[in-house]
């Protein structure tokens, strides 16, 4: 009974989906910034990217957008598989979750960046953020009584402009309120990106270490039982 209040409560409400919306922007423009230009969260632009070197013949770049496309497909599937041990944990199961993404960031922060040509420590940190970021997406998917994505932005646009659409149709503050926490949800996303710029061009690859803060705010939030 006590962890359904916590995940009720807790890991499903708007603070927590905030804190996980300025590290998810963040991310992406970390990797992007610091790591080869690849994005950690959302994978079409990686595949995209992927068909693009394809077809130059850069099988060297090529693959250096594909190994992230994996990565997160292998995090849904452990996503799901700790959840399926939740009742032998003596934390909630996404806590689990979180403290992996602590030690992920942990990893990144001294991986060495990259030289030019040379991918071996730049794919590793993408593939470790890439995998994280789909346990959170996977993971973490109500917030505040909509379902929404911490890690990405478009499907939050499409669903927060209709709710938008359903008010102006029907008057119904409820879909006012919906629309408007989809897009609190992505106007955090932006500003973990616009924070990542900064930090990111100040410090370079150590940068990520930042995400500790909101990270270790969630683990300690879902603590709480009311």
């Amino acid at each position: 009974m006590a962890k359904e209040r916590i995940e009720k409560q807790m890991s499903e409400s708007f603070i927590i989906g905030s804190l996980l919306a300025v590290t998810g922007g963040y991310f992406d423009a970390y990797t992007y910034i610091s790591r080869g230009g690849v994005f950690a969260n959302a994978q079409t632009g990686n595949i995209v990217l992927f068909g693009i070197n394809l077809a130059h013949g850069d099988y060297i770049k090529m693959l250096s957008y594909m190994i992230p496309v994996i990565a997160f497909v292998l995090g849904i599937f452990t996503a799901e598989f700790i959840r399926q041990y939740e009742k032998k944990m003596h934390i909630h199961w996404r806590q689990v979750i979180i403290a992996l993404e602590i030690l992920a960031v942990v990893i990144v922060a001294f991986l060495p960046v990259s030289e030019k040509n040379m991918y071996t420590y730049n794919m590793s940190a993408n593939v470790i953020i890439s995998f994280v970021c789909s346990l959170q997406v996977q993971s973490f998917r109500r917030i505040s009584g909509i379902v929404c994505a911490t890690t990405m932005c478009t499907g939050n646009l499409r669903s927060g402009t209709d709710c938008l659409v359903q008010y102006q149709k029907t008057k119904d503050r409820k879909k006012l309120d919906e629309g408007l926490k989809y897009y609190s949800i992505n106007l955090l996303f932006v500003l973990g990106a616009i924070i990542s710029v900064f930090v990111t061009n100040a410090f370079g690859g150590i940068s990520v270490i930042f995400c500790l803060v909101p990270l270790l705010t969630v683990f300690l939030l879902m603590f709480k039982k009311a």
